[in-house]
């Protein structure tokens, strides 16, 4: 099975990042088909998310967020795709990934 880890680092701090991780949750739930679950924690959230063929949790804290996805075979071909869409989608939500 197929997995993608995409990491970003934000100076939103943890209130702002979780006002971005439920934009990111209302778009998984409404335009992917998503069923998500949140739980908030002190110092990090996580959202566990899936549907036919995906599965994954998002981690945020202060400075981080943490997204992992498990792809079902199907999908798995498009992995690369996949991931290029994910990290288009959180540089509209967090501001483009900083340069190495």
């Amino acid at each position: 099975m197929p997995e993608l880890n995409i990491e970003r680092t934000h100076t939103l701090g943890l209130a702002g990042a979780r006002t971005v991780a439920e934009r990111w949750r209302e778009q998984a739930e409404q335009e992917w088909g998503m069923a998500c679950e949140y739980e908030p924690g002190d110092f990090e959230d996580r959202m566990r998310f899936a549907r036919s063929g995906v599965s994954g949790e998002l981690r945020v804290s202060e400075h981080r967020f943490d997204l992992q996805i498990k792809l079902g075979f199907l999908l798995g071909a498009y992995s690369g795709k996949i991931e290029e869409k994910i990290k288009a989608n959180l540089d509209a939500l967090l501001g483009p990934a900083p340069q190495a």
